[in-house]
């Protein structure tokens, strides 16, 4: 399986004709990020999966002319969005290579998230590479292969992901790296810090459970293991030359605010040339991101599976920017619980797919976060509990 939210923007500094990645955007009106689901079917068998892969096509996958409709509409957003080709593994869908050349001549510029199996070869890789691809991410969920396979479905994915690492590395192609926290990956991450240091990547994002198709509540940690990985891995962020940020964990924004404030540094983010500290401000689940499935389905994610729309009977532009849930996702005002009075409301906003999976309300208060926002304190006294 590969991953949404997989492939964060590679930050630009120069002028050119392409976006300019390391500034704020109108997230109103223009997503950052656009995950296209290309296909579901996948070899692997991962216990986390979000789209429950399989391994033949969906039949109602959407045409290449359809999909080709939908990328010529990225590209009249007022800032286009970076374009992340998912799955299920899109090295299955026939078309891959046209679409992401498609994309090109639209002027949108494209990642991909394949999954290791050996139809990502080395000339592959070049071949993604030539045709447009300015990113890969792959998954590394383990410090070890025991750990790794056992998680991915397939003895000997762990060896095939540091084989596609290489062979990305020798290409010239950038490599963002996913690990999803779990309990046992939690006490490994120093070690996991430790092995992909001399792989040269540009990013670590480690994803935060969501009890969403295969993935189990079991596969948790509560928030007090959640605020002891952020300090871990603010640590590991200080001693290795890759960026780490958290996927579906935008409480870890909060812990490097108050970090940086502890530290008396007086600007609210540091940006440098790997990227944003902790990931973009703002991101969330319908606000700087916009997912559409295999089959056209729009949604604000992919681990929140509200229907705004559909391809190619709805304008992707149109949905984003004036669906009611897009619209109140990108309020976070508007949220409930301690979640919309939270200092950090504007920066974090908690996972809004995380509240709708536990608590079936998506604007609700983040269930995994134990920080007491001064105003709720206030209002409730302490201890709070989460609504």
């Amino acid at each position: 399986m590969s991953h949404p939210h997989a492939a964060d923007p590679p930050p630009r500094t120069s002028g050119g004709a392409r976006p300019d990645w390391t500034r704020r955007r109108n997230f109103d009106r223009s997503p950052l990020l656009v995950f296209y689901e290309i296909t579901k079917a996948c070899d692997l068998v991962c216990l986390h999966c979000r789209a429950c892969a399989q391994a033949k096509a969906d039949p109602d996958e959407m045409t290449t002319a359809d999909s080709m409709t939908f990328i010529d509409q990225l590209a009249r957003f007022p800032e286009p969005p970076l374009l992340i080709f998912t799955g299920g593994d899109p090295l299955k869908r026939a078309d891959l290579f046209d679409l992401i050349r498609h994309a090109g001549s639209a002027g949108i510029q494209t990642a991909i998230t394949p999954s290791p199996t050996p139809l990502v070869t080395a000339e592959a890789i070049r071949e993604l590479k030539e045709a447009g691809i300015s990113r890969m991410a792959v998954s590394i969920d383990g410090a070890d292969a025991e750990t790794h396979d056992k998680l991915r479905g397939v003895a000997g994915s762990f060896a095939m992901t540091h084989r596609i690492m290489d062979d990305a590395r020798a290409a010239g192609l950038p490599i963002q790296v996913n690990t999803t926290l779990t309990p046992d990956t939690y006490g490994q991450l120093e070690a996991i810090a430790d092995m992909l240091e001399p792989h040269g990547i540009a990013l670590w994002s480690l994803f935060l459970i969501i009890p969403v198709g295969r993935a189990s509540e079991k596969m948790r940690l509560d928030g007090e293991r959640y605020e002891k990985a952020f300090e871990r891995l603010w640590d590991i962020s200080r001693e290795h030359s890759f960026m780490v940020k958290t996927t579906e964990g935008m409480h870890y924004r909060r812990y490097v605010l108050q970090k940086r404030k502890e530290s008396g540094k007086a600007e609210p983010m540091k940006m440098s040339a790997r990227g944003w500290e902790g990931g973009l401000p703002g991101v969330n689940d319908g606000r700087g991101i916009l997912f559409v499935s295999h089959a056209g389905l729009i949604h604000p994610s992919g681990f929140l599976p509200l229907t705004c729309g559909m391809v190619p009977f709805n304008d992707v532009v149109d949905v984003y920017q004036n669906s009611p849930i897009f619209r109140r996702l990108r309020d976070a005002d508007s949220f409930s619980g301690k979640c919309g009075v939270c200092e950090y409301r504007h920066v974090c906003g908690g996972s809004r797919a995380r509240t709708f999976a536990v608590t079936g309300d998506p604007f609700a208060s983040e269930p995994d976060c134990v920080h007491i926002p001064r105003a709720w304190d206030e209002a409730h006294g302490a201890p709070a509990g989460v609504e």
